[in-house]
């Protein structure tokens, strides 16, 4: 008999690659998606699979919803993707974003432990946790100090998993993931805000890219490739957290170089802070520029995981590397732009 498995938030970036990891492993799949008036079947579409899975409705707001789908199917496996994902907009929806991505975790886990304690539980934890990085590179004991009110919210997310792990036995992991993008990453990413401005450049519409921070420096990685640490993560006969993380932190100035490259665009870099921007050296003509208005609240200037034991334990390591990434998302925006 297949493996069943809820995955929730399935119409996101990661739940798209993982619901295509699942069904090519041959498991019956339900995609837990958020109602809304146009409901995003686009990424799902996109990777061939819109029709394989099946598809609920879902909010992580709503314990009755919740309960009635865990005690009614029973899962093998349950990976909570489902979250206000957005960093930025999280200080304009503090106290949604702890609702759905700090209680909904624990709405989730307790509906578990009533109905199907048996099922094995995969918490999407990040490295926004870490924030003001009391070590680098930081792994699974980096203390933790979130800068933002998606941080916060995540901590407790992440904790919660922890403790009823331990409270009630449930087999119950959270991956602590460093970035991952892809062609399939939402437009108001700053990874995904690039490749498209960079696209639209490329393609004759030259409109110069606005960012926040561009020294600020993440662990980019392939989401395609990341969705299989999850995987594996419930595969394990002990329950455990574990980073994802390729060990290589870039700036978002030298993400934004690989991608214009990629493109045949030969960025020239000038000026400092709020003054610096990219000239495209063939065309003269401004392409990236610093807008104040990007920066956030409180800034996470530096993150690189140490992803050993992930490697070590489950074998896991990153295949597509970030010059990679950026090349891979800005050919597929040029490809897909339509003016």
């Amino acid at each position: 008999m297949a493996k069943t498995a809820l995955i929730t938030g399935a119409t996101g970036q990661d739940g798209a690659y993982l619901a295509r990891l699942l069904l090519e492993k041959g498991y019956d799949v339900t995609g837990a998606i958020r109602r809304n008036s146009q409901p995003e079947m686009i990424r799902l579409e996109k990777l061939g699979i819109a029709a394989a899975l099946r598809t609920v409705d879902f909010d992580l707001s709503e314990p009755n919803n919740i309960t009635r789908l865990i005690r009614g199917n029973a899962f093998d496996e349950v990976y909570n993707l489902a979250a206000q994902s957005f960093v930025g907009s999280s200080w304009e929806q503090p106290v949604y974003v702890a609702d759905v991505n700090g209680l909904g975790v624990v709405r989730l886990l307790d509906a578990i432990r009533t109905y199907s304690p048996h099922t094995r539980f995969y918490q999407a934890s990040t490295s926004e946790m870490f924030g003001l990085v009391r070590a680098v590179p930081q792994n699974e004991l980096t203390p933790f100090h979130p800068r933002s009110p998606y941080g916060v919210a995540k901590v407790y997310g992440h904790y919660i998993t922890v403790n009823y792990r331990e409270s009630f036995e449930l087999h119950a992991s959270s991956g602590i993931l460093f970035n991952h993008e892809s062609p399939l990453r939402g437009n108001e990413f700053v990874t995904r805000k690039i490749t498209l401005g960079l696209a639209r450049f490329a393609r004759g519409e030259p409109v110069p890219v606005e960012l926040g921070n561009l020294n600020a420096r993440r662990d980019w990685g392939f989401a395609g490739d990341y969705v299989e640490g999850m995987w594996h993560m419930l595969q394990q006969e002990a329950a455990d957290d574990y980073v994802l993380a390729t060990g290589v932190t870039t700036p978002i100035r030298d993400f934004a170089g690989f991608a214009a490259a990629a493109l045949g665009l030969d960025l020239e870099w000038s000026g400092e802070e709020l003054s610096e921007q990219a000239v495209d050296r063939r065309s003269g003509k401004v392409v990236v520029r610093v807008n104040p208005a990007f920066y956030r609240p409180a800034e996470v200037d530096l993150l690189v995981g140490d992803a050993s034991k992930a490697r070590e334990k489950l074998g896991w390591a990153p295949k597509v590397d970030v010059k990679a990434l950026a090349a891979m998302m800005a050919q597929a925006d040029y490809d897909d732009w339509r003016g």
